[in-house]
């Protein structure tokens, strides 16, 4: 099983989580044509290593064309609280760094609105698009509990802004590319003291960091900074199936993302193991909701799903069945997260006729995936392979990637997937 261990001894940040994860192996340039989908311009992407304390590490920066980097001014990390302003920092242009880091940033600002069309517009996988749009929602969610405010009267300010769209959009294609089946964190050194943002002086952790943890487990080891930042506190909690120590794994790559200011005593890193694990897999709770609908405009239920996958479904299928007075209907069913359930829900309510949902508490087995690249004569197409109990049980050539080979290539979409299919047998 691949897995994926985030060690958070000193907090971590969007920009870490990025720089960890391009040290144990991800191509920049697979990440400059994800990100480049998002049709926003005027950045570049820079990934140079840096030394903290000793230790060799990457640092993810976002460069705005015709800005200027200014390294002597602080405070800590780059991607800042939404709505509340950055951590103690003020206005000025930007080369962004990670927690405890130097930043520089301007403030454009985007909407929950506009953040989403940006990412249903761009070139990531279904699942990916799912999950960063369930991101973005969760903390519009979570500032809107912070302000008493509606969820569509909230504004993201900073995170709102281009490089913390970059991390969290970039950091989910990030962690789709490793192919995980496996994401394990360990608690979170949140770091001490207290930071200023537009709302006033708040101790560490932020208000909004704290609402984003949930119940995950944290600590703190008395450094006077703020190690933790909102943007690395949703991504980690969004994509962990547990919390704890180093599982049992047998490590292949390790990656070190870097932070800019130096901390005393300690590598100012967030550091990622990468490999496989033997353990059983494990099975994994989630939620089924149902319910049958035979009074509703048909066209609604296209509307439905999208919005049932923005809001955190697994899966939604559709199934027609024959109800009372022998009606056709459509049988609704979702899978979700038991975290979900009740936003699910009250999508569920709110787009359809339905005045009634049942709940069934289920357990799925999913098999072990990596994502394999192979080379054809139109280029490199990466491979799905699940594995059970480390035996190959599927393996499929992407069909995004056929897809794009197939148009640029003037070539028919089959025989590109007949290429990777040979490329893979023969590899």
């Amino acid at each position: 099983m691949k897995l994926l261990y985030f060690d958070c001894f000193n907090g971590a940040s969007g920009d870490m989580i990025l720089g960890a994860l391009l040290d144990a192996g991800l191509p920049l340039d697979d990440l400059r044509r994800a990100l480049g989908s998002l049709g926003v311009d005027d950045y570049e992407l820079a990934a140079p290593r840096v030394l903290r304390a000793g230790v060799s590490a990457t640092q993810f920066q976002l460069i705005e064309r015709g800005r200027h980097a200014r390294p002597d001014q602080a405070n800590g990390s780059r991607d800042g609280h939404a709505h509340a302003g950055r951590e103690g920092q003020e206005s000025r242009p930007h080369v962004h760094h990670a927690a405890g880091a130097t930043a520089t940033h301007s403030h454009a600002h985007r909407s929950v609105a506009e953040i989403l069309a940006l990412i249903e517009r761009s070139a990531l996988s279904p699942g990916a698009r799912a999950r960063a749009r369930q991101l973005f929602e969760r903390l519009a969610e979570a500032e809107a509990a912070i302000h008493q405010m509606p969820v569509e009267r909230v504004h993201l300010h900073e995170v709102g802004a281009l490089d913390s769209i970059i991390d969290v959009v970039g950091a989910v294609f990030a962690i789709e590319w490793f192919g995980a089946e496996r994401i394990v964190v360990s608690p979170m050194n949140v770091g001490a003291g207290m930071v200023r943002s537009a709302h006033g002086v708040f101790p560490v952790p932020a208000p909004a960091t704290l609402r984003l943890l949930g119940n995950a487990p944290i600590y703190s080891s008395g450094a006077q900074a703020e190690l933790l930042t909102p943007t690395g506190a949703l991504l980690l909690t969004g994509h962990a199936n547990a919390f704890g120590p180093v599982p049992s794994m047998r490590v292949e790559q390790v990656g070190y993302g870097a932070g800019t200011r130096e901390l005393p005593d300690t590598p100012n890193v967030l550091r990622v193991l990468v490999g496989e694990t033997s353990e059983p897999p494990a099975l994994e709770p989630i939620v089924v909701l149902e319910c049958e609908i035979d009074d509703m405009n048909p066209q609604i239920f296209g509307v439905l799903m999208d919005r049932l996958y923005a809001s955190g479904a697994l899966e939604v299928y559709f199934a027609p069945v024959h109800m009372k007075k022998n009606r056709p209907g459509t049988l609704v069913t979702v899978l979700a997260p038991p975290d979900r359930q009740e936003a699910l829900a009250t999508v569920v309510f709110r787009e359809t006729t339905t005045i009634g949902i049942r709940y069934h508490d289920v357990r799925r087995e999913r098999l072990d995936r990596a994502v394999v690249p192979v080379e054809t004569p139109f280029g490199t197409i990466r491979f799905k392979v699940a594995r059970r109990h480390g035996a190959v049980v599927n393996a499929a050539p992407e069909f995004d990637d056929c897809a794009r080979a197939a148009a640029e290539h003037g070539a028919a979409v089959k025989d590109v997937q007949a290429a990777a299919v040979r490329a893979w047998l023969e590899r």
